[in-house]
């Protein structure tokens, strides 16, 4: 493993917050949530306790991606606003104890950026992928007086930045290695662009398609090399700064050259099977591709937690000191957790399994209060992955009180970015505020607890007792925590004592650990 510097301290004691910020906040009245309305925002997240957000692509863009379609790096989109505006932003967080961190977009560019309309008109240019004549698969034909095509990333019209090809092929002679001229001019892009920002006071960034920048490189190897020659770079210039990866691996990722990675809905060798066996019920978003699963979260209880911990207990084992894991509640991607069948009553467990173990726990904005995944939304910026995968339930805006548009924007109804959940009982913010036994309180007292009691944080060892219903694990040698996301009460022999710190519907009795439906319970045990 190469050796970097040590992550900077605040990181291990994240609780990240992902904000997207077209849906979070409008202070201007436009429909469109921006960087104001974050910050009239922030004393909601200095209440909750979460110390770090991440704010998805703010960017010049044509927004065909929501923002992933990035035409210039270095400048906010305006319907953000100003780069004074994001500058406040990050004072006024910094003031609250929370760091900002930005969403990089490495792999490609809008074909709007005029990095690409300048190559789609010069043959010499090799910032992009080309191929001079005709148009192989996956290539899209070029726009310009270019001749021939150009490699998109992911959808058509973001054409993928050349950081070459780990592998030749004469039947492909436009490859070019990874020393070639367009991948060097790259690599030295990433490098001002992270710098610019960094010294703006960003705290770091979360890095979109992380793996997918040299391209035929089945084992990562030149990928991996381009965030090592990063990260080397970065320890040296920003120390304090931290670099998250989407990628999905962190026992890839992380020795690449990442601080940490996220379990996501893909990646890895089981393309995502260790989150979404927790999460992914089957409604919301979903791929054809994705096999059916009883998930762990779920009230007729026929899944189990033991994909997701063999997985952590793999990565954690093989990372050892040098890197942290992320687990996200759900994300702009992916399915919310009050999603299909699973009920705002099934929600607390949920939240307090994910904030007691050591992964650093990542919650999607109004997850906190329960929102609910909307189905049945139109396609809006790109959102429409497949017949069945519909992002835009995951982007509705943030319900903050009963006024109107739940107090997101003064903008009319026809003018929101997307429409606010339409059922009568929408969880708010305000309401719960008011609410000591609402789901709210209870996230704001597990993320103190975790920020209070050492054995509950990510540096704290973790023994799983239990990998059924309920699931039970000691954390530290010393604070004891079951979880029982089914609706039917679950049982299990352990002569645990000890003092609840925060618990719903389970006991310690009789050499027995007993758990009522949606039951869950944080203790700490007798010496």
């Amino acid at each position: 493993m190469t050796s970097f510097r040590p992550a900077p301290a605040w990181l291990a004691d994240a609780v990240f917050y992902q904000i997207y910020p077209q849906s979070f906040a409008d202070s201007d009245g436009d429909g469109i949530g921006d960087f104001d309305g974050i910050t009239e925002r922030l004393d909601h997240l200095a209440w909750l306790g979460v110390n770090t957000v991440w704010i998805n692509p703010c960017f010049v863009s044509p927004f065909r991606d929501a923002g992933y379609d990035v035409a210039d790096y270095l400048t906010v989109a305006p319907r953000y606003g100003s780069a004074d505006d994001l500058a406040r932003l990050v004072e006024e967080a910094g003031r609250r104890g929370i760091r900002v961190l930005l969403d990089l977009v490495a792999g490609h560019t809008s074909d709007r950026h005029p990095w690409f309309l300048a190559s789609a008109e010069d043959p010499g240019d090799h910032r992009y992928i080309w191929a001079p004549e005709g148009r192989p698969e996956g290539f899209v034909h070029s726009p310009g007086a270019r001749p021939g095509s150009y490699l998109p990333n992911f959808f058509g019209f973001q054409p993928a930045l050349n950081f070459g090809y780990a592998r030749d092929d004469p039947a492909e002679p436009w490859r070019q290695p990874v020393d070639a001229e367009g991948p060097r001019t790259n690599r030295a892009a990433l490098r001002e662009i992270m710098d610019h920002w960094l010294r703006f006071g960003i705290a770091g960034f979360r890095v979109d398609m992380a793996a997918s920048l040299v391209k035929d490189d089945p084992d990562r190897t030149e990928t991996t090399g381009v965030w090592t020659e990063l990260r080397h770079w970065l320890d040296g210039a920003h120390p304090e700064a931290v670099l998250l990866s989407e990628w999905g691996d962190p026992e890839v990722s992380v020795p690449a050259g990442f601080h940490t990675d996220f379990f996501l809905h893909f990646g890895g060798p089981a393309d995502g099977l260790p989150l979404r066996s927790l999460w992914s019920n089957g409604e919301g978003t979903v791929d054809a591709a994705w096999d059916p699963l009883d998930c762990f979260f779920d009230a007729d209880g026929k899944g189990s937690p033991r994909p997701f911990v063999e997985a952590y207990e793999k990565a954690a084992t093989a990372l050892g000191s040098s890197g942290l894991i992320s687990l996200p509640t759900s994300n702009h991607d992916f399915s919310r957790l009050n999603c299909g069948p699973r009920t705002a009553d099934q929600l607390p467990a949920a939240f307090a399994f994910q904030l007691t173990w050591p992964t650093l726990p990542a919650i999607y904005y109004g997850d906190e209060i329960g929102m609910r995944y909307v189905p049945g939304l139109p396609d809006k910026e790109g959102s429409v992955l497949g017949p069945r995968y519909n992002r835009a339930g995951s982007r509705t805006p943030m319900q903050w009180d009963e006024g109107p548009n739940a107090g997101f924007s003064a903008a009319p109804g026809d003018r929101l970015y997307l429409p606010v959940d339409p059922s009568p009982d929408r969880p708010t913010v305000a309401a719960q505020r008011a609410d000591e036994t609402s789901l709210l309180h209870l996230v704001r007292r597990l993320i103190t607890l975790r920020g209070t009691v050492p054995e509950l944080g990510s540096r704290a060892s973790v023994e799983v007792l239990h990998t059924g219903y309920p699931f039970v694990y000691l954390r530290g040698g010393r604070c004891l925590v079951v979880v029982n996301p089914r609706r039917t009460e679950a049982h299990f022999a352990h002569p645990a004592v000890g003092r609840a710190l925060e618990t719903s519907g389970v006991e310690l009795a009789g050499g027995t650990i007993s758990a009522r439906g949606f039951g869950f319970g944080v203790f700490e045990l007798d010496r």
